[in-house]
């Protein structure tokens, strides 16, 4: 289920220029209401269900529906995110609350290079049935194939 913004709790982060989920959203899918001061999402069917914008917001103001696959129907996630970890509470609707903490990264942005390393991409390349940096990046030095 799509991204959504709990609009009482939604202070557009105090009407910059860019809410912390526009920032974030990997498709551009955030967008600040300048009226009303709240971000919502423009194109909920394109949405990933990542969950940056989810972690992101300062105020917990939005909040993914998540898949029966991933919670229970009817729980809900709630992310808080610290200097250091991302502390994920899951309530359940029978009461239950679980809390799940984990690290994050502490990259300083812009610093990671994820290319380097690998040669120049040639038009070439897209006759190749291989992935970038196949099968070295795996560590071999060649992939395993199905005899016939």
């Amino acid at each position: 289920m799509p991204s959504f913004v709990i609009a009482e709790k939604c202070d557009g982060c105090k009407a910059l220029d860019r809410t912390a989920c526009q920032y974030i959203c990997p498709n551009d899918l955030m967008v600040l209401d300048k009226e009303r001061e709240k971000a919502y999402n423009q194109e909920p069917e394109w949405c990933w269900e990542c969950y940056s914008c989810v972690k992101i917001c300062p105020q917990q103001a939005i909040e993914i529906r998540s898949y029966a696959d991933f919670m229970p129907l009817g729980a809900s996630t709630i992310p808080l995110r610290g200097s250091e970890d991302i502390m994920w509470t899951i309530k359940y609707r029978d009461g239950r609350i679980k809390r799940f903490k984990y690290k994050i990264r502490t990259t300083p942005e812009g610093s990671i290079r994820a290319l380097e390393g690998f040669p120049e991409p040639s038009p070439e390349d897209l006759k190749n049935p291989l992935l970038m940096g196949e099968p070295n990046i795996m560590g071999v030095d060649e992939l395993p194939t199905l005899k016939k």
